[in-house]
């Protein structure tokens, strides 16, 4: 059975069925991301039959028309969208979405002395042999008449080669593009998988571009959903740029939707940023309990799970519930709880978050337990705490996760999450992973690993202060950017037998210090600094830090899983230091999380 075909369609019924909506592009009221030079090309390429590459096409059904009428047969255009939005721009003069979500034109000129396309410019504005803006060649009089024109204002050219370039020009919105029309009958998995083995410019089009696709096709109330969500990413990191979209969008101004995120406008927080591929997984969690992208265009589409086929009954409940997923998702009460609880976990930077997934499955079980009524606050901050942990520790969230995600909430929803937690926590964090995995785990150079970043957290969440520090701690130093230190300094493992990074830069050999400190230590190794800090707490005078007290220097080396024997570490057991450090940061791993 063909799972396509493959037509030739002119660019004037390209831009007419987009214009009448039996193609819908998702992404007209997003930022265009071409540079003018790129539309110019293309205008180009036409010009001279050069191939433009395909456009792509699935049929969405139940898709909402302007008006509200359901279309017979509207197709989501899933690939070409930015050539599509460039040839509406050059040809039709229709304006394109700047980065300030503004609407600006893009004016494309065409000499038909030299045949050559630009962008417009002064020079070209003042200039009398271009034609300034080729849309409104297209939107203008005959081509006899134009002719005439350009003749009376620039008098001796070559009519005949005028007349040619201007034919040629004429020609482009007769010009073929390929369609790909996928076929009306596959199922929405083989669609996704199409969709996102597809390149455009060398890019792979991710699975959250189709579910994108798939929401706009909705009429009024898929597009402004979608626009929910890319507001809502774009304000998180730019909260400045609410003015221009309220300015710039009246559309969705007036919806009522963007009241809903005009909170973000002042908030400043790092923590949670999300990309819009994060949304989605969020909102088909918590509305379907789905994670994949197209698990969640089948709920869109209004597949029958029962029977496997489509029941157009089914997407206006569909698309009620993502919508009120996405509702619940943007809302300033839930995002700044679930974002200090996991700070109050000790992750108060994003840069201690490896795993987006984690995070985004975290929200989420956060965002469906809020449902519980039974169940308090500080319980559920308990459980979302403890399993964005468990995740992090046990690479819950990586290779399919999308599979493990759904198995997860189906099984919270049979067992509840407390008692389905205990199960996972008794299979896979025993005492075997404690003491041997989780130890090997921070063999490692990569301080961006999610054990050595759980250790930082463990740190953070009990007031650890920094190595040999009196009295910053390690949040201070980390939302400072305080220096991570080598506890057996760099360049003497250099000079001593270690000359590769991957020997010095082992995590367990990394705490975060003051910068005073860290100068103070310079290169030479703990036997050497530890006994000026041994001297230190004899004389009272201040060599390195301002520990003057052996208990309190006991009390920093326990905080900060440093070896008993650290007064007598150097190059020579530079090993054995590192494999005992790893257990106690284990340990202080494994303490935290079971006080979670």
């Amino acid at each position: 059975m063909a799972k396509y075909e493959v037509k030739q369609t002119a660019v004037s019924q390209v831009l007419s069925d987009v214009r009448s909506d039996k193609i819908a592009i998702p992404e007209l009221q997003r930022p265009f991301v071409w540079k003018t030079s790129q539309v110019r090309d293309l205008m180009d390429s036409l010009y001279n039959g050069y191939p433009v590459g395909y456009l792509i096409t699935w049929q969405s059904v139940g898709a909402k028309l302007k008006g509200g009428q359901v279309a017979a047969h509207q197709q989501i255009l899933i690939d070409g969208q930015q050539r599509v939005t460039a040839l509406r721009a050059a040809i039709a003069g229709q304006p394109v979405v700047g980065r300030q979500y503004d609407k600006r034109r893009i004016a494309i000129s065409f000499n038909p002395l030299t045949e050559e396309f630009a962008t417009r410019t002064p020079a070209i504005s003042n200039s009398s042999q271009w034609i300034h803006d080729i849309s409104e060649f297209f939107s203008g009089n005959s081509q006899l008449t134009f002719l005439r024109q350009y003749f009376d204002r620039n008098p001796g050219v070559d009519e005949a080669q005028v007349e040619s370039a201007v034919t040629r020009l004429a020609a482009i919105e007769n010009a073929q593009v390929g369609v790909i029309s996928l076929a009306d009958n596959l199922d929405v998995d083989t669609v996704a998988e199409i969709f996102v083995r597809i390149n455009a410019k060398g890019v792979p089009l991710s699975s959250a571009d189709f579910v994108m696709s798939k929401i706009a096709t909705y009429g009024d109330e898929g597009r402004n959903l979608r626009k929910l969500i890319d507001y809502f990413c774009h304000l998180s990191v730019s909260g400045h740029a609410y003015e221009d979209i309220r300015e710039n969008d009246r559309e969705f101004a007036d919806s009522g939707h963007l009241a809903k995120i005009q909170w973000l406008q002042s908030q400043s927080d790092e923590l949670f940023q999300p990309e819009y591929n994060d949304v989605i997984r969020i909102a088909g969690l918590v509305g379907f309990s789905r994670g994949k992208a197209g698990a969640i265009v089948s709920e869109l589409s209004g597949l029958d799970p029962a029977t496997r086929k489509i029941d157009e009954s089914r997407i206006p409940d569909a698309f009620a519930r993502f919508g009120h997923a996405l509702d619940e998702l943007v809302r300033k009460t839930h995002v700044e709880r679930f974002v200090m609880m996991i700070k109050s976990a000790g992750f108060i930077d994003s840069s201690m978050i490896g795993s987006k997934n984690a995070f985004n499955f975290a929200y989420a079980l956060y965002l469906r337990l809020r449902s519980n009524d039974k169940m308090s606050e500080g319980e559920r901050s308990r459980l979302v705490k403890r399993w964005f942990v468990m995740t992090l520790l046990t690479g819950r969230a990586v290779g399919s996760f999308e599979s493990t995600w759904e198995t997860d909430l189906r099984r919270i929803e049979e067992q509840g999450v407390d008692d389905y937690l205990r199960l996972i926590e008794a299979s896979e964090l025993g005492e075997g992973f404690w003491d041997v995995a989780l130890p090997q785990e921070l063999v490692s150079p990569s301080r961006r690993s999610p054990a050595f970043q759980i250790y930082l957290a463990a740190r953070v969440n009990r007031s650890a202060r920094g190595f040999l520090s009196k009295s910053i701690n390690v949040a201070q130093m980390i939302e400072g950017h305080g220096d991570m230190h080598h506890i057996v300094p760099k360049n003497h493992l250099v000079k001593n037998g270690y000359p590769k990074q991957g020997d010095y830069n082992q995590v367990a050999n990394f705490a975060l210090t003051e910068t005073p400190i860290n100068i103070a230590i310079k290169d030479n190794p703990p036997r050497e600094y530890m006994a000026w800090l041994n001297r230190q707490i004899e004389t009272g005078e201040l060599k390195i830090g301002e520990i003057t007290q052996q208990s309190d220097l006991e009390a920093n080396l326990k905080e900060n899983a440093i070896p008993d024997f650290i007064n007598e570490v150097s190059a020579e057991n530079y090993p054995q230091f590192l494999e005992a450090r790893r257990k106690l940061m284990a340990q202080t791993i494994r303490d935290f999380y079971w006080d979670l």
